[in-house]
């Protein structure tokens, strides 16, 4: 295999330095780790099991536990059995625990009986980054999610979309009028007359329909983002990637 980058022979023996502490540097994260969970006191945060019992099998320190939880936190590692499996083959957890290697229902219950204490570690590692000036109130990020809501396209109004709908509306009671004065000037007749009474229906419901839309438009224009749903009034119209494609949706 010449001219590739080769492995060494499995089978060689390697001399591998004597203790862990050779193989984690000095800008590792464990190592903060390891220094905040020291200078915690748990007992006072509501860790159970700080002091051992006198009789029954020893148990691990809950320090042991909250630096091997704290480290899956940080590193995506979520799973007790991950956790567990990560104990004995990873060299960061191996410094960290001292080569401890707890089951996964050790974790388990100890993230199960110690939710409300590890809550407080949480906040106290937030107001440490505080005091040591890593954390500022400059900015704050959000994300949203956007859920379809049962408010229609049709009862959602913004002002763009009254402008366009009264203008609609306008132009076909133009239009109406425009064959009522063509239907006067032609001889009367029965065919005439149900034309011209149909004309005037199309009209009144206009009307009407223009009068619902103008007590709309003013309730809308007095909300602060001058948009208003009629199903569902939380909700609003949102663009999405195709033109003129906008939903009503609520953003969570």
């Amino acid at each position: 295999m010449g001219r590739f980058i080769e492995g060494t022979d499995r089978v060689q023996a390697t001399l591998f330095p004597e203790c862990l502490e050779d193989w984690i540097c000095e800008e590792n994260p464990v190592r903060a780790i390891d220094v905040f969970v020291e200078e915690l006191a748990l007992a006072d945060l509501g860790f159970g099991g700080v002091d051992p019992e006198a009789t029954g099998r020893p148990s691990y320190h809950p320090s042991i536990l909250l630096k091997l939880y704290i480290y899956g936190y940080l590193n995506r590692v979520q799973s007790s059995r991950r956790l567990e499996r990560e104990a004995g083959r990873n060299v960061e957890v191996m410094w960290l625990t001292g080569r401890l290697v707890p089951d996964h229902k050790t974790i388990a219950d100890f993230r199960k009986g110690n939710g409300a204490a590890i809550r407080k570690v949480c906040a106290r590692f937030v107001g440490l980054c505080r005091e040591m000036g890593l954390l500022t109130t400059a900015s704050v990020a959000i994300d949203g999610s956007k859920f379809k809501a049962v408010n229609t396209r049709d009862k959602n109004f913004t002002r763009a979309k009254m402008e366009r709908r009264l203008a609609q509306i306008e132009e076909s009671v133009a239009r109406y009028l425009s064959q009522l004065d063509t239907a006067d000037r032609q001889e009367p007749s029965e065919a005439l007359a149900a034309k011209t009474a149909h004309l005037k229906e199309k009209l009144e419901k206009l009307a009407s329909e223009l009068q619902r839309l103008k007590a709309i438009e003013k309730a809308m224009l007095a909300t602060p983002d001058q948009q208003i749903s009629l199903t569902d009034p939380d909700s609003r119209s949102m663009a999405t990637s195709g033109r003129g494609s906008g939903v009503v949706r609520y953003n969570v």
